[in-house]
């Protein structure tokens, strides 16, 4: 089998791997993928960088297929890292992509939610997130495994992939329950096979520092890659209206690219030494690479960072005051070590900060009705399993199945799907309340408590489930129980029947 020679650097203490992202762009046979070719061969020939990371439609727009890019990269003899997202395809579709890669031999997979889609061929196309990042690094797993399913004549199992899959983790977010949010996810993404972590894009120290802190105090020891992005002012200013969802750029970092750009360079000095420093204080903290990205950026360019960051790394203590770029009032999970500037390993009292939302009188009659019926060995528990075993099949079922789900639509804004979350996210519904059917915690968008795609409109479905559980100091469930994907067979049929007879995945978590 081909080495793979990314996998075994980042895997190895003593190196320090670098990516380069690259974006295909919309074509097949136009300026984007012929400059995305060149570099890569640039790469190759460089030997600085050990894989290309390439981008899958980037800002919710159509481009060409990073699979089918990975390919191409892949023959010029430098490691492709393909960006695999849920976004576009359902779990058959995810698969099917899935064999084409392993036979391919595109081994390296970073996996996300992805941009939620905003346009495409005569209007905005229809987002899928049938499979959110947990489910998809479990379905990498068990290919990686040998995937065993049921066939004719009894169960398949097919030959093991050899798929390197990572995820990816913000610590640059302003509440309580959105970084909260993002760490119980990170757990729940390395529980499903994630080998390595991609921070997303940020430019404070304290915050690289936190997660690479709270990984090793949680015993989740696989490699962690810090993002480093070359950052002019356009970008940063589009980032800073939070136009690109996920990166943090402040407003104190973009007013220092403003006057840096009234430099005779027009700030590709200032901005080169940014990333470099960055890459030397990552390398110092003990990162184990980093990932290099940017629009429009020459190989000459990540060179230069890789040489400037190299040199700098032996006194990256001394660097980490140029990175001092907090959110107003944002959270941090560790508290301040003066003498660094980076953290204690003091936790943050969380339990003296003030809720991040409002929580609504209907989760006091959702967690008594909860208790009085939906706990086993409870009240009414036995009765609604009693009735529910006579309503199924009968000529009441379909009322029945009405009657909840009016109920449902009213309380929970119920999409009838017949495999109920509302239990898993604090009654609220992932499927209905979250833009992108996330059923296992919140995509990495959220700006200040907002959704991504409902900005200052709707509170990230998530922010509000930790609200609503830490006030009874049970915040800690979101970090427990992969919740699966959605099975459709139960589409349009009663969720309380399917609970009681053993039908949907809460009953079966039981058992």
């Amino acid at each position: 089998m081909r080495e793979n020679r990314f996998k075994e650097a980042l895997l190895n203490p003593a190196e320090f791997p670098v990516t380069w992202e690259l974006v295909p762009g919309r074509g097949a046979k136009e300026a984007a993928q012929e400059k995305a070719l060149a570099l890569a061969s640039q790469a190759a020939a460089g030997k600085k960088i050990l894989a290309l990371t390439l981008t899958d439609n980037p800002g919710g727009t159509p481009a060409m297929s990073a699979d089918f890019m990975g390919c191409e990269i892949l023959k010029l003899g430098i490691e492709p890292l393909v960006h695999f997202t849920g976004k576009d395809k359902n779990r058959n579709q995810s698969e099917s992509q899935l064999y084409a890669l392993d036979r391919a031999g595109v081994r390296n997979l970073l996996v996300m939610s992805g941009d939620y889609p905003v346009s495409g061929f005569q209007g905005r196309p229809a987002p899928v997130f049938d499979l959110d990042p947990v489910h998809t690094l479990q379905l990498i797993t068990d290919m990686n495994r040998g995937l065993t399913y049921p066939g004719i004549k009894g169960n398949v199992t097919h030959q093991p992939g050899d798929f390197f899959p990572g995820a990816v983790v913000s610590p640059f977010k302003a509440t309580e329950a959105e970084q909260m949010g993002q760490y119980y996810k990170l757990k729940k993404k390395i529980d499903g096979g994630a080998q390595f972590i991609v921070t997303q894009l940020g430019y404070d120290a304290r915050k690289f520092h936190e997660v690479l802190l709270f990984m090793k105090q949680n015993g989740l020891n696989i490699p962690l890659v810090g993002n480093v992005y070359i950052l002019p002012f356009g970008a940063a200013k589009m980032m800073n209206r939070n136009d690109l969802p996920g990166s943090v750029v402040t407003d104190k970092l973009l007013a220092d690219i403003d006057r840096e750009r009234n430099d005779p360079d027009k700030g590709e000095g200032a901005r080169i030494l940014r990333a470099a420093r960055l890459y030397a204080v990552l390398k110092g903290m003990g990162y184990s690479g980093v990932h290099i990205g940017g629009h429009n950026i020459k190989y000459e360019q990540v060179e230069e960072i890789i040489r400037q960051g190299e040199a700098l790394a032996p006194e990256w203590t001394g660097l980490i005051r140029h990175f001092d770029y907090p959110i107003d009032g944002g959270f941090y999970y560790f508290e301040r070590d003066p003498d660094t500037g980076l953290n204690q390993e003091a936790r943050t009292r969380l339990q003296d900060r003030p809720l991040d939302a409002e929580i609504e009188c209907a989760y006091g009659f959702s967690r008594f009705f909860h208790q009085l019926m939906y706990e086993p060995g409870r009240n009414l528990y036995g009765v609604m399993k009693g009735l529910c075993k006579k309503v199924q099949g009968s000529r009441v079922e379909g009322f029945f199945h009405k009657l909840e789900h009016l109920t449902k639509v009213a309380l929970f804004d119920c999409r009838d799907c017949g495999d109920c979350a509302l239990i898993d996210a604090a009654y609220l519904c992932p499927m209905s309340q979250c833009p992108k059917n996330q059923r296992n915690g919140a995509c990495g968008g959220s700006f200040q408590g907002w959704c991504e795609v409902y900005p200052g409109k709707r509170k990230c479905v998530y922010v509000r489930a930790y609200a609503r559980l830490k006030k009874h100091g049970e915040q800690e469930q979101m970090e427990k129980n992969i919740v699966p994907p959605c099975n459709w067979d139960l589409y349009q049929s009663s969720s309380w029947i399917n609970y009681y007879l053993g039908k949907d995945h809460t009953s079966k978590k039981q058992t």
